[in-house]
């Protein structure tokens, strides 16, 4: 039989449950928390004390943002398929990329790529990398991180979850870099755009240690709490038979206009 390798995940036998080379029962259970969990899953080791503060506030910044697309989606689903809860989790996950949360990943490989360029951590350099990394996007491109379709001012998260990062020790040359490309980026296009907090969870994670390949992966994890908690509330106070009804009145069917024969 061919060998297909080994996983260092999870395993059992009869009495044992191991995860990343811990016992289960004896290690993890009791000692860590949901987002320690996940951090031990990933980056295969449990946090410090420090970095779990900051993953788990990432976590908590991204759970749920009110009725967005995903969410709906999720509802919605739900309203068809009552019996299938995991399916309108999944659709409303599967309502996650380049608009929603998306971000994260886009930034966490923008400044991972900044910073791996960059030839010293000085403000002066990280501003010479900052610059080159607007240089090096398409005209017309979408910022990484920056702008917000309802903070349009300033993001309330992004204050809590830099604090936070500087607190615990975990504010590092990606963060900076970040808010470093915001400001370039704003002075250069004569804009006032935030940041937003999907940019920053990807920045911080990256200061953490987590490749941009896996954060929208973490950051999935967060949501699908979010879409749990729409689920709940869906069951006791549904709104979407009444979001069904008021789009289908609100868009009249028509036939289809064809060209001149």
């Amino acid at each position: 039989m061919t060998w297909l390798g080994q996983t260092s995940v999870g395993g059992s036998t009869v009495d044992r449950i191991m995860v990343q080379g811990l016992d289960l029962s004896g290690d993890v259970i009791g000692r860590a928390n949901l987002g320690d969990m996940l951090f031990l899953l990933v980056a295969r080791r449990l946090p410090t004390a420090e970095e779990s503060a900051v993953f788990n506030g990432v976590l908590v910044s991204i759970a749920d943002h009110g009725i967005t697309p995903n969410a709906l989606a999720a509802r919605l689903t739900y309203t068809g398929a009552p019996e299938a809860l995991q399916g309108a989790v999944a659709a409303g996950l599967l309502g996650i990329g380049g608009v929603i949360l998306g971000v994260a990943e886009e930034t966490a490989r923008l400044v991972q790529d900044g910073v791996a360029r960059a030839t010293d951590l000085d403000d002066a350099s990280l501003d010479d990398v900052a610059e080159s990394l607007l240089d090096d996007l398409p005209a017309g491109a979408r910022l990484p991180g920056l702008g917000h379709p309802i903070h349009k001012g300033e993001d309330p998260r992004i204050g809590v979850l830099f604090t936070l990062a500087r607190r615990h020790g975990q504010y590092g040359p990606h963060c900076r870099l970040f808010e470093r490309f915001g400001e370039q980026a704003n002075k250069r296009l004569g804009l006032q755009l935030p940041l937003n907090a999907a940019g920053a969870a990807g920045a911080i994670l990256s200061d953490l240690g987590f490749s941009w390949k896996i954060v929208r992966g973490i950051l999935l994890v967060a949501r699908a709490a979010g879409m749990v908690g729409h689920l709940a509330e869906e069951q006791e106070r549904p709104i979407g038979w009444a979001v069904w009804r008021e789009i289908e009145g609100r868009v009249p069917y028509g036939p289809p206009d064809h060209p001149d024969a």
